[in-house]
């Protein structure tokens, strides 16, 4: 080898021999030309919670009332996470951390989130889900998926679309014959279901689905069908991988008529997970979030259903080929075949809410931990939340996410105390609070994202993860604009029925409706600004007007539209209606909570803080 000229500098294969060289040797890059590096004594780091004063009120006494109930078996299921390495654990300060690995791949997160699934079964969490009666059972279940879901997204739709989706359609679509043969084997996951709802073609407009259901009185069997390219089911949480059974949602098919869409129960999948024959499954493929759910699509080519997997609560098909329905409003049959999306997009509201709470925590411990320029020349670095301005991006959306958990509580206690009288309430608050909170969610870590800088871009801070993994919330279960449409659709109605039947408005917290108008006072004192009579007058007179506008518009589109076209053509007060009637209905129920609250520490400085943050 040649000798080298030290007069110039190393060529790049000179400097590709050394690195080789001290790699045999043993030695780091740097490692001969560089000391090691101790720790600085300015690297310190003191959690901030153990530096600040005692609150001023008992944070045990604001969690019952934020979390609302189950405290308990919300604190049990945390501990069955933490004690397993599957929930990867790390212990840190005295305190165990649980999150998910969101480096693995997408099958690696599929197949930990199935083994999660399956130690929490072992563990019991799953028990009575579906076969234990009453309100309080259903409290229970929604309090561990909560929990589940701030842990994990991916874990919480998976068990959501097998015990929410397919458990909820057998259990309230389905009979007696349903449930002995499903729901125990459900609950024990001996099968694995999945909802096939969504179509390529169809997503929110479920009254337009392609696939065909052909009754054959001679077999005495439902023909499934996917006649075209846009009837393939999408979307289908489990599909890919994992799920046995489906319920089919089809447009059913007796003598050429078609009575429009009903529910089935397939099996897509052996006991051994082989894909039956006739059935075609492919994956959805990678997403932005949620990749720990194994999302497919389903094709059916004559697959052959028994009479008896008709869910049959709403409708059924007698064995000569009769059509029968308890409800003979097809309108009416309809909506009662999408009640299994109600519990769906609670969950989904309140799961944002919860995902709120934790990057807000996030963001506000890390304003409480890092500095940032110091305001004399020689004077400490100030605290990020010391800055007014970094109170004010973070305060108000703290404040937000706990008016927020007061009004997701509540639309939790309507649905598990549900009655037939109360269904239309059930679905404009469950549509009106779907939308509204899911939308704040993503406001809420997005600014979270950037208060916390550039350590907000790490996969282990969660709130960029959780931006890609909750903005589907916006979609699922409904489009949000879709079903701000439909709460103003049906105010509008609730208007025109009180106008013609000359009545006063009742339900829908629209009381207010029936006074007077609320009067603006002409001197704007601070008292008066934080008063919570003239700030709920406010969004009284708000809600009012628009009200009054969209009717008026409507009804100017009437002289020469149809009703579906002059409410379509409304759209922008539409949704402007729907979020002044969301608003103040959020604003209303905290203050009747907080009514409730007992007098002390947590009434003077815990929830008149939270009022005063949100104006």
């Amino acid at each position: 080898m040649a000798s080298m000229d030290t007069s110039n500098p190393p060529s790049a294969a000179a400097r590709r021999a050394a690195a080789i060289a001290r790699h045999l040797a043993g030695l780091s890059p740097r490692a001969a030309a560089a000391p090691v590096v101790e720790r600085s004594a300015c690297l310190s780091y003191t959690p901030p919670d153990s530096a600040e004063p005692a609150p001023a009120f008992s944070t045990l006494e604001l969690r019952a009332l934020l979390d609302g109930h189950h405290l308990r078996e919300r604190d049990w299921v945390f501990g069955a996470m933490e004690e397993s390495p599957l929930f990867c654990p790390r212990r840190r300060g005295g305190k165990v951390f649980v999150s998910p690995d969101y480096n693995e791949g997408k099958e690696g997160q599929r197949e930990a989130t199935m083994r999660r699934v399956g130690h929490l079964a072992r563990r019991g969490v799953f028990r009575g889900w579906l076969t234990d009666p009453g309100a309080e059972a259903e409290l229970r279940k929604l309090a561990l998926l909560e929990c589940l879901g701030i842990y994990d997204h991916s874990l919480a739709i998976k068990i959501g679309v097998h015990f929410f989706l397919w458990g909820s359609a057998i259990k309230f679509l389905g009979t007696k014959r349903h449930h002995d043969k499903w729901l125990a084997d459900t609950e024990s996951y001996a099968i694995k279901g999945c909802f096939a709802m969504t179509e390529l073609g169809h997503g929110s407009n479920v009254r337009g689905i392609e696939t065909v259901a052909t009754y054959d009185s001679k077999t005495r069997e439902f023909v499934i069908n996917t006649p075209c390219e846009s009837a393939q089911k999408y979307w289908i949480g489990g599909a890919a991988n994992h799920a046995t059974h489906t319920i089919v949602f089809a447009q059913l098919h007796i003598n050429g008529r078609n009575e429009g869409v009903h529910a089935f129960v397939a099996q897509i999948r052996d006991e051994n997970e082989n894909v039956l024959p006739n059935i075609q499954i492919a994956d959805c493929g990678h997403k932005i979030g949620l990749n720990g759910v194994d999302n497919g699509r389903i094709w059916f080519k004559n697959i052959r259903v028994p009479l008896e997997n008709l869910l049959n609560l709403v409708a059924d098909v007698l064995p000569d080929g009769q059509y029968v329905s308890m409800i003979d409003n097809p309108d009416q049959r309809f909506a009662a075949f999408l009640s299994p999306l109600t519990l769906g997009r609670v969950n989904i509201a309140v799961n944002a809410v919860y995902i709120s709470k934790v990057g807000l925590a996030i963001a506000v411990r890390y304003a409480l931990s890092r500095r940032a320029f110091s305001i004399t020349p020689d004077g400490p670095e100030m605290l990020l939340l010391d800055y007014p301005s970094h109170q004010r991006r973070l305060l108000p959306l703290l404040a937000k996410a706990c008016l927020m958990s007061s009004a997701s509580n509540f639309m939790k206690r309507m649905y598990v105390k549900r009655t037939p009288e109360l269904n239309k309430a059930i679905h404009i608050y469950s549509s009106a609070l779907k939308a509204t909170l899911t939308w704040q969610n993503m406001t809420t870590l997005q600014e979270c994202r950037e208060a916390c800088g550039g350590q907000g871009l790490k996969t282990e801070n969660r709130i960029g993860i959780f931006k890609a993994e909750f903005d589907v919330q916006s979609t699922f279960e409904g489009d949000n604009n879709v079903l701000m449409q439909q709460v103003s659709k049906a105010l509008y109605a609730e208007f025109l029925a009180a106008k013609r039947k000359k009545q006063p408005f009742n339900g829908l917290g629209l009381e207010h409706l029936n006074g007077t108008r609320p009067v603006i006072p002409d001197n704007l004192t601070s008292d008066t600004l934080r008063s919570s009579r003239f700030q709920m007058d406010l969004l009284r007179l708000r809600e009012r007007d628009l009200l009054k506008q969209f009717a008026e518009e409507v009804s100017n589109y009437l002289a020469r539209e149809s009703r579906e076209k002059a409410l379509m053509l409304s759209y922008q007060l539409a949704e402007d209606l729907a979020r002044a009637f969301t608003e103040r209905t959020i604003l209303q129920i905290f203050l009747d909570d907080e009514k409730n609250v007992p007098a002390g520490s947590l009434k003077v400085h815990g929830l008149s803080s939270y009022k005063l943050m949100i104006r």
